[in-house]
C-alpha cells in the first residue's frame, strides 16, 4: 500500500475453508481497494474485481461481509448512518472470472434499513438504489462514493 491516506473497514471473508476476519481498504480517492486473505494479498479496482497481487488470480468462490460508517445529510443537517456490505463472488468459470458476482447493500439510517436488493457487482449502482429510496432531502456523502 502507498503512503496515501486510506480508509479502512473489518469485516469477514468466508469460503468452504471456513471464515476470518479481514479488513478491507480503499486508497484516498477510492479508485483501488485492497485486502489480505489467508496470507495473500488482493488488489483491485472495486470491491468486486479482486485479485491476487502476485498471480493476477480473481477472487471467487467467496463471500465478503462488512460495515461502513457512512454520513447522510438530512435537511442539512449531518448524521451517521452504517452501510452494511454484502458481497457473494461464485466459483470461478473458465475465465477465471467468478461465474456470479452478487452485491447487497443495506443502509441503517434514521431507525429504518434501505436496501439495495441484489445487484452485479456494480456498488455505484447498487447505491443509486438505495438514493432512489432516501426521504426527500436526504444525501449520501463520504469519499467511498467517488469509485468503490
Amino acid at each position: 500500500m502507498s503512503t496515501e491516506s486510506t480508509d479502512v473497514w473489518t469485516g469477514w471473508y468466508r469460503d468452504r475453508r471456513g471464515a476470518e476476519a479481514i479488513a478491507l481498504a480503499t486508497a484516498s480517492g477510492g479508485h483501488r481497494v485492497s485486502t489480505r486473505i489467508r496470507g495473500v494479498e488482493y488488489a483491485g479496482p472495486q470491491f468486486a474485481a479482486l485479485a491476487a497481487v502476485e498471480s493476477g488470480e480473481r477472487l471467487s468462490g467467496c463471500v465478503l461481509e462488512w460495515d461502513m460508517a457512512l454520513p447522510v445529510t438530512l435537511d442539512g443537517a449531518a448524521d451517521q448512518a452504517t452501510l452494511a456490505c454484502l458481497l457473494a463472488l461464485g466459483e470461478a468459470g473458465p475465465e477465471g472470472t467468478p461465474g456470479r458476482v452478487d452485491l447487497n447493500l443495506t443502509l441503517l439510517f434514521g431507525g429504518a434499513a434501505y436496501e439495495s436488493g441484489v445487484a452485479g457487482g456494480d456498488f455505484d449502482a447498487a447505491l443509486g438504489r438505495i438514493r432512489r429510496q432516501l426521504p426527500e432531502g436526504a444525501e449520501l456523502g463520504g469519499r467511498l462514493l467517488e469509485s468503490a
